[in-house]
């Protein structure tokens, strides 16, 4: 994202953006965590209700199942970042094109990733001052307005329920 965007630019642009679908939506990233200010995207991965991403650092971070996964839409991140190789950095595990709004994905929600079912949390994803430091202020302001929290601009927790894999390119339906 370029500095000089401000809360109305990033409105303007979101708002001449497709949407994402609401019912099958596809992983288009998966990035992992294996120490702070480190990222891995990698093709394919294993997600277990025990340890979330094999190899993620979540379990040291904060180990709060309801906080275990973080999904982040890409068409978001996309305008966000500029460039798909600055995703990673938001701190997500998975980015999706997915409608993953409070409307279509309502807490308790259940999604069938790959070979995984996850359910969709209660708890706020909102940007910290690392999302603001890579991204800008003015994308933190925008994905925190309220339509910005309705929308889950900054994403949205999720935990593992079925084990199993992930890979870059799977459907995701909701259950």
């Amino acid at each position: 994202m370029q500095a000089t965007l401000t809360v109305a630019d990033l409105e303007a642009s979101w708002q001449q953006t497709e949407k994402s679908p609401q019912d099958m939506g596809t992983v288009e990233m998966i990035a992992r965590r294996p120490k702070p200010e480190e990222r891995e995207e990698l093709q394919g991965a294993a997600f277990t209700a025990q340890a979330g991403l094999a190899g993620d650092d979540w379990l040291r971070r904060s180990a709060d199942p309801d906080a275990q996964i973080t999904m982040m839409n890409s068409r978001v991140i996309q305008l966000l970042s500029g460039d798909r190789s600055r995703w990673s950095l938001a701190g997500d595990q998975l980015f999706v094109d997915l409608d993953i709004s409070q409307d279509n994905l309502p807490a308790g929600t259940r999604l069938q990733i790959g070979e995984v079912v996850m359910e969709v949390s209660s708890l706020p994803h909102t940007g910290c001052t690392k999302f603001a430091r890579r991204f800008g202020g003015a994308a933190r302001k925008w994905t925190g307005t309220d339509q910005g929290q309705r929308e889950r601009r900054r994403g949205v927790y999720t935990k593992v329920i079925v084990d199993g894999e992930i890979r870059v390119g799977d459907r995701i339906q909701k259950l």
